[in-house]
């Protein structure tokens, strides 16, 4: 029987949206398995702000409150070829587990953590949504940064790592979920969530670094589902 996952994504760049790296590695492995199918998703909100990847900077344009706009749903889209679904329109009940891939997008746009913490509220489409696969004994892939929102996206009490941030880890404590040190390679499980997670590019220096952990990761959702 056909496994189909969700593949939730952030935008298109990791200082802005989805890690490029990150998403690819997903989708490379999840297309290496037989009898497996997936699907990229994306809400259709606006991004948090717009950074040049070649600088670091914000992008300005002519807009009045001089900030570019982009929607995380179309940046999405860039990543998955076109093959894109609207969050909004995208039921739990189709897929056997979802993954998200990390990127600033995650706290930036599907999430308030990049500017408020441990005080952050997440993106109810994309709450409910994962909640959804939670309360449905389904399991559940989060990496690089994703992991800090384990605590709202999956529930209290939830194993995870971040990989060895003291930061990220004090908030993501301070919300309610555990956190257990990760090399870059490896993948922390919380079988009683049926939670995988993995540091991928919060510790990576070298795509094949990330790789080990995200095909690992990948792997470990899908003998769960």
């Amino acid at each position: 029987m056909q496994k189909k996952i969700a593949v939730i994504l952030s935008g298109c760049g990791f200082q802005d949206g989805a890690e490029i790296y990150e998403s690819v590695l997903t989708l490379l492995r999840l297309d290496e398995k037989k009898n497996v199918s997936y699907q990229c998703l994306a809400p259709d909100i606006p991004q948090m702000h717009v950074i040049n990847h070649a600088t670091g900077d914000e992008t300005a344009d002519s807009q009045p409150q001089g900030s570019a706009s982009r929607s995380v749903l179309a940046e999405s889209a860039r990543v998955a070829r076109g093959e894109i679904q609207d969050l909004a329109n995208a039921n739990p009940d189709d897929f056997d587990a979802v993954i998200l891939p990390g990127g600033f997008g995650v706290a930036k746009n599907l999430s308030t953590f990049a500017t408020q913490g441990a005080d952050c509220e997440v993106n109810q489409q994309v709450q409910q949504f994962v909640q959804a696969f939670h309360k449905a004994g389904k399991p559940i892939g989060l990496m690089c940064i994703a992991p800090a929102l384990t605590a709202k996206l999956v529930a209290p009490g939830a194993l995870c790592t971040i990989g060895n941030d003291p930061g990220i880890e004090g908030a993501l404590v301070n919300m309610g979920a555990l956190h257990k040190t990760c090399p870059v390679d490896e993948i922390v499980v919380d079988n009683n969530n049926k939670l995988v997670t993995t540091p991928a590019y919060l510790l990576a220096t070298r795509l094949t670094e990330a790789q080990a952990g995200i095909f690992k990761l990948v792997d470990k959702v899908l003998e769960m589902a």
